[in-house]
């Protein structure tokens, strides 16, 4: 028999009836029956119920025994009585009669209970990650990520790509972070770079005549944590094609998402064919270039019901600026003062004004409220049939440019959505917000400044460039967006130095800037680049949203805490003076 175990603690059933076993794991739990003691003991893959009788040898040492000691047990695998069968267990029909315990470790008192998911304080859960990580959902959402991670990395090789590392120490570039910056020892005063992402290297290869590339890739930025972002380091499914449209980037990797999200996600239905959404209309409709199309609310503008009306301050914000507009937001089944007035409490608290709202209610003529009555029923009805509303239900307004309110009407869309419990629960919504515009109007520096991402082809390419207003032009960039989440942006690449050189001139870079920025790249795209595009869904968003979870931490082994510090292993840590003296540094701290 093996040293430790014949079995592991998931493998037993009734088949198993009659023969002796060894297991090996953690003490889940000691329960005393009356004389009888039950250890579950748990491992990797599961958990068996074990017991012991006053007449076993093995006893004494059995009653010593805590939770989390680690033992090997031998003995004689019974049925369970039918009443005691455990369904929710895959051993639930047997139990290991125990003939020899081993302890194999022993267990400090522990500073958090591994059974049960109680909450536990951030610093602790980070500073005993490893106890954390017993725990059983934590547990299975980190196999899940390494599942998901094997899924994509299949359904990508399929489909003819092929994996490539490319570097960790890089060269500092401007991609919109801060970098982390790794001193060299054998070049005195220069650094290196951890990349934010692997961009340039994937553009690369390309012009290296390698076709299809992806990645699982490690990106680090220097930036501050929040629920869906992970501070230093996160992982994206890196991809990048040559010779292909924004059409054949979106045929590569939309059954890749679709697939895994199918195959993980417990049921709930995903998007077939991922809706298209240009930029402006997203912003229009949704407020947000990000939208959950799980809430079914759209934004419309309704300015020609307020011009000239008896609602003073709506009409003469639109008399004085052609760019003042109305928008309302339906609130299908808000249609009571309550809900509006709460509604107008929650702008408050956002430091708006408020909402003017209209809401429409059996046996009344027109619609209710104070917008209402100042407008009259012949324009509250025009409102309501353009938006599709009917009685119980109820609609708010914001006014103003929309460049200033739009973030603040996403904001009150979703709230609404919530709020009445329009929101699906039980989908995956997928989208392509496309058409983001590549240049846009600095207020600051009053200058024109490269919108997203200055490695993207313009639509309409050198001529638009030299031709058109740049504050038109679309840029060939994407985003893929899931229940509001943003999971990757992506491109088709700039491929040609000319209009390179052409973009960053009208955003007032000359080509020095270039040269010193993206020197390689730049230098690669004059020796027969391919027109070429991808992208790079974040693997760290998909999994916490496969495993149903509202914050990174719960899908990633080993997370820092929001201050960017590894509790666990006490890092960032200050180093030795020689340490610092090899590396040509010294420190200039702040005095306290």
């Amino acid at each position: 028999m093996h040293k430790y175990r014949s079995h592991n603690c998931s493998q037993l059933n009734a088949k198993n009836v009659g023969g002796t076993v060894r297991i090996s794991g953690w003490v889940h739990r000691v329960r005393d029956h009356g004389g009888l003691l039950f250890l579950d003991i748990r491992d990797h893959y599961g958990m068996t119920q074990c017991v012991i009788d006053p007449d076993s040898s093995a006893f004494g040492l059995a009653e010593t025994i805590r939770s989390e000691w680690v033992v090997k047990i031998d003995g004689e695998v019974k049925a369970r009585d039918k009443d005691a069968i455990n369904k929710n267990l895959s051993t639930g029909e047997i139990e290991i009669f125990i003939r020899e315990i081993e302890i194999l470790g022993t267990a400090k008192e522990l500073p958090m209970p591994v059974f049960g998911e109680q909450e536990y304080p951030e610093e602790t859960r980070l500073t005993y990650r490893f106890l954390d990580l017993r725990r059983e959902r934590i547990h299975n959402n980190i196999i899940k990520r390494s599942q998901i991670i094997a899924s994509l990395r299949n359904r990508m090789v399929e489909q003819g790509f092929n994996e490539i590392q490319t570097p960790i120490l890089t060269a500092s570039s401007p991609e919109g972070a801060r970098d982390f910056l790794v001193p060299s020892r054998v070049h005195p005063g220069k650094f290196y770079a951890l990349p934010q992402a692997p961009q340039q290297f994937k553009q690369l290869l390309m012009m290296s005549g390698f076709d299809k590339y992806f990645q699982i890739a490690p990106c680090f930025r220097d930036e501050d944590a929040r629920a869906d972002r992970s501070p230093g380091e996160f992982y994206q499914l890196d991809m990048e094609m040559s010779f292909v449209t924004q059409d054949e980037v979106f045929e590569a990797i939309e059954p890749v998402l679709r697939g895994v999200f199918e195959e993980f996600s417990n049921g709930k239905s995903i998007t077939q064919d991922f809706p298209r959404i240009p930029y402006k209309e997203a912003m229009s409709k949704y407020g947000t270039d990000k939208p959950d199309l799980r809430n079914p609310i759209e934004m419309q503008d309704v300015s020609e019901h307020f011009a000239g009306s008896g609602f003073k301050i709506f009409a003469n914000m639109l008399a004085a600026d052609e760019k003042v507009q109305i928008w309302a937001i339906p609130a299908p089944s808000g249609g009571s003062r309550a809900f509006c007035d709460r509604m107008n409490s929650w702008a408050q608290k956002q430091d708006q004004p408020g909402l003017g709202y209209i809401f429409w209610r059996e046996g009344e003529a027109g619609g209710a409220g104070p917008l209402a009555k100042n407008i009259g029923e012949e324009r509250t009805t025009a409102i309501k049939e353009q938006l599709g509303l009917k009685v119980g239900d109820a609609c708010f307004f914001v006014a103003g440019r929309p460049d200033k309110f739009v973030g603040f009407a996403g904001d009150a869309r979703t709230q609404i959505g919530t709020s009445l419990k329009l929101i699906d629960e039980n989908k995956f919504e997928f989208c392509w917000i496309v058409d983001f515009p590549m240049f846009e109007y600095n207020e600051d520096e009053k200058k024109i400044d490269l919108s997203h991402n200055p490695f993207s082809m313009p639509q309409g390419e050198l001529e638009a460039l030299e031709n058109q207003d740049p504050l038109t032009i679309n840029a060939w960039q994407y985003d893929i967006v899931c229940n509001g989440i943003e999971l990757s942006s992506g491109a088709i690449r700039n491929h040609r130095p000319d209009i390179m050189k052409k973009a960053f001139e009208i955003a007032g870079y000359d080509e020095q800037v270039l040269k010193d920025k993206f020197g390689g790249m730049y230098k690669a795209l004059q020796y027969g680049a391919p027109p070429h595009g991808g992208i790079a869904p974040g693997i760290d968003r998909m999994v916490m949203m496969l495993c149903g979870e509202q914050n990174l931490r719960e899908v990633v082994a080993f997370p820092m805490n929001q201050q960017a510090q590894d509790l666990l292993m006490n890092a960032p840590s200050s180093v030795s003076a020689s340490q610092l003296r090899e590396l040509h540094l010294r420190l200039n701290l702040d005095s306290e």
